[in-house]
């Protein structure tokens, strides 16, 4: 049984606080390096980066469930390490592989669910969940009866179980259809609504961008940065024009000559630069002023930058 009377909580500036977070392993691996991260209570904020970027090591060390090499980690103002059974009470993880008693019942696993974290029991509770997560007509049910959508239900309803403060989604989304992942988007906003406070990874800049108050990108172990949505979405949301011509040319006109347009090596190609976030792309003035030049073209095809070319971009700025 848990102590019933958890250790003193410290002043709270944010409801997760980071500070100076380092995870080596035996092996030599550095998977986390200096990390320094605040998380507002009651926003939802995205961790963006690649494969192997740190993300889900970063969220397991938050959670307890990695011991770090350096740093302090405080959740709701308790320290993960010093004080883990009163942090880890006020977190829900949902992991991002589906683990679960395939023959178990939906209602039981989430009730023990509950029970493990030292929970009285609480069927009004349980029931709650369940309806809100639209798994109360299936609580009789195996959970080997269940499509992947619903476990993927069952296991964000595990972590609610014991009414947690903070929640970490690792990739809820991944491997799920659009439309899944909408319903996904709107049951996390409920979530948010009923005064969670949400952090979810994910490398789906369209899942940060809808979902994300603010956003944090990590790779190789560090944070580059992290940014409120819009300001960031105006670096992630770039996109690149490319328009294949009729015929080479071997410059630009002096009329089009400006930063946001160039040309291709080879002459072939015209690549115009423009943010997908202003209401006025430039597009048609563009394709105007080379219809006026007699430039032709044969096709056209837009493009968004990849994580991995924004990441490169950030380093030759200085912010990584």
């Amino acid at each position: 049984m848990p102590d019933p009377t958890p250790p003193p909580r410290h002043a709270v500036p944010a409801i997760i606080r980071v500070e100076g977070l380092s995870k080596t392993y035996d092996s030599g691996f550095s998977a986390l390096q200096d990390v320094h991260l605040d998380i507002e209570e009651g926003e939802i904020f995205a961790l963006l980066g690649p494969n192997g970027a740190g993300k889900t090591t970063l969220i397991s060390t938050i959670c307890g469930l990695v011991r770090p090499t350096g740093g302090r980690i405080l959740a709701d103002g308790y320290d993960v390490q010093r004080d883990f059974r009163a942090a880890r009470a006020r977190i829900g993880l949902v992991p991002q592989e589906l683990t679960t008693d395939a023959f178990e019942t939906v209602y039981n696993t989430v009730r023990f669910s509950r029970g493990l974290f030292g929970k009285a029991r609480n069927d009004a509770h349980i029931e709650k969940v369940l309806r809100d997560l639209s798994l109360w007509d299936k609580r009789r049910s195996r959970i080997l009866e269940l499509s992947g959508g619903m476990k993927r239900r069952l296991m964000i309803a595990k972590a609610l179980s014991h009414e947690p403060r903070i929640l970490f989604l690792d990739e809820p989304t991944a491997g799920v259809d659009v439309e899944l992942r909408r319903d996904m988007w709107e049951m996390v906003r409920g979530l948010r609504a009923g005064g969670v406070t949400i952090i979810l990874t994910t490398h789906y800049i369209e899942e940060a961008e809808e979902m994300a108050d603010r956003i944090g990108v990590i790779n190789d172990g560090r944070i580059v940065l992290v940014d409120e949505k819009r300001a960031l979405m105006r670096k992630l949301g770039q996109k690149e024009l490319r328009l294949h011509l009729q015929a080479p040319l071997t410059a630009l006109p002096e009329a089009l000559d400006s930063g946001a347009l160039a040309l291709s090596e080879d002459g072939m190609e015209l690549i115009y630069r423009f943010d997908a976030q202003q209401e006025h792309t430039g597009i048609a003035p563009l394709l105007r002023q080379l219809d006026a030049h007699g430039i032709d073209f044969k096709d056209l095809h837009t493009r968004e930058s990849s994580l991995e070319e924004i990441f490169v971009q950030l380093v030759r700025e200085g912010r990584a």
